[in-house]
């Protein structure tokens, strides 16, 4: 990725959205192989007492299989299996959140989210819900969370979202695709096993993993980048590369994607994606097309804004024989693409960091229409 002319921009052009912002990070995290098994001990001391569950919430994936003995379940903690077929909805938190305090008399010692991107935002969710009040939707926005949320920790068995240490849980609501945007979101906990990742079947490999590529294409090539969002995004991309276009070994594929999907995420919390993304929301909000795969259907499309990127993901494509769907916007009604169109707009910040202050005179409704028409 060529940067350097847009740090030599970016002198002259300081960053007031996202200058000198203090954000948080997760304060604490494990990395290795089968150091999931260090879970019950992590979670000993944060225990208030035998009244005080943990709530573990588990891609429904594992359930009835072998992986369901090894959650250290103590007193009246409860296993909650979710489906991850669907993106995260406002409301799916506002009944989890509801089903927990129904159940219990004391508030619980801490929520524990396992999966992918889906169960690690509905965690995240879910913590920040149980010690604010109001519905989710409320708190669907930039810095709405007045109050710390429970402890939570964060366990991905996919890698290549960077849910499990941003800033935000991304939300279908009922208006709008949108992320609870916290300094209370992030986990206190992370614990990265990349042996837990080796369940994930090939293609939802490549789409997660492709977030990753993208969110770190649109972060380098994007006006807000600074030094910092360029050191970890960098790194991740360099990462990325390494998977899906060198040879080499399962293990190590594994490790360094679950590095990758750490950077990437940290690449983007000092600064923002881009046009993939933006489009991407659209695509969930009207189609439910999961995230992933929503961002590789659009990012095909952007030679002209993403020509390095672009050539790059098409390279992966082929070595990994990926077939993406096509005519997915094919037999759309035009309110239907108002409707894409709208959401995606929406993002503002996606679009001032991909396009600059006069993105709205370059990326008009019609030709966001056009571009949707190609999926």
């Amino acid at each position: 990725m060529k940067t350097e002319n847009k740090l030599k921009k970016k002198d002259t052009i300081p960053n007031k959205k996202t200058a000198y912002r203090n954000f948080p990070m997760v304060p604490r995290v494990v990395f290795g192989a089968g150091c999931f098994s260090q879970l019950g001990e992590i979670l000993l001391p944060m225990r208030k007492n035998s009244d005080a569950p943990f709530i573990f919430l588990i891609d429904d994936f594992f359930e009835n299989k072998d992986f369901t003995s090894r959650i250290p379940v103590m007193f009246n903690d409860e296993i909650v299996f979710v489906s991850a077929e669907e993106e995260p909805k406002t409301e799916q938190v506002d009944a989890l959140v509801s089903h927990i305090n129904g159940k219990y008399d004391e508030k619980p010692s801490g929520i524990i989210g396992i999966g992918g991107g889906t169960l690690l935002d509905l965690a995240k969710a879910v913590a920040i819900l149980l010690n604010n009040k109001g519905l989710a939707k409320d708190y669907q926005g930039w810095d709405l969370v007045s109050r710390p949320s429970l402890y939570h920790v964060g366990i991905p068995t996919i890698s290549g979202t960077g849910a499990e240490v941003s800033r935000t849980t991304v939300l279908l609501g009922p208006d709008k695709k949108l992320g609870i945007n916290s300094d209370y979101t992030t986990y206190d906990q992370v614990i990265l096993d990349p042996d837990l990742t080796k369940t994930v079947p090939k293609d939802q490999w490549f789409y997660t993993g492709m977030d990753c590529f993208i969110h770190c294409v649109e972060s380098l090539e994007g006006t807000y980048l600074n030094a910092f969002s360029q050191s970890y995004g960098e790194k991740a991309l360099e990462l990325c590369k390494e998977v899906f276009l060198d040879d080499v070994s399962e293990e190590e594929s594994r490790d360094k994607l679950m590095m990758a999907s750490w950077h990437g995420g940290m690449s983007i919390a000092y600064s923002q994606v881009g046009v993939a993304h933006a489009m991407s929301y659209g695509l969930s909000y009207l189609l439910g097309i999961k995230h992933g795969i929503g961002n590789c259907l659009v990012f095909q499309h952007l030679q002209d804004f993403y020509p390095r990127g672009v050539e790059l993901f098409k390279q992966m494509l082929q070595k990994h024989q990926i077939q993406l769907p096509q005519g997915v916007c094919a037999n759309l009604t035009q309110d239907d693409f108002d409707t894409l169109i709208n959401v995606a707009l929406g993002m503002e910040a996606l679009w001032e960091n991909a396009l600059g202050p006069d993105w709205k005179t370059i990326m008009t409704p019609q030709r966001l229409q056009a571009l949707y028409e190609k999926i």
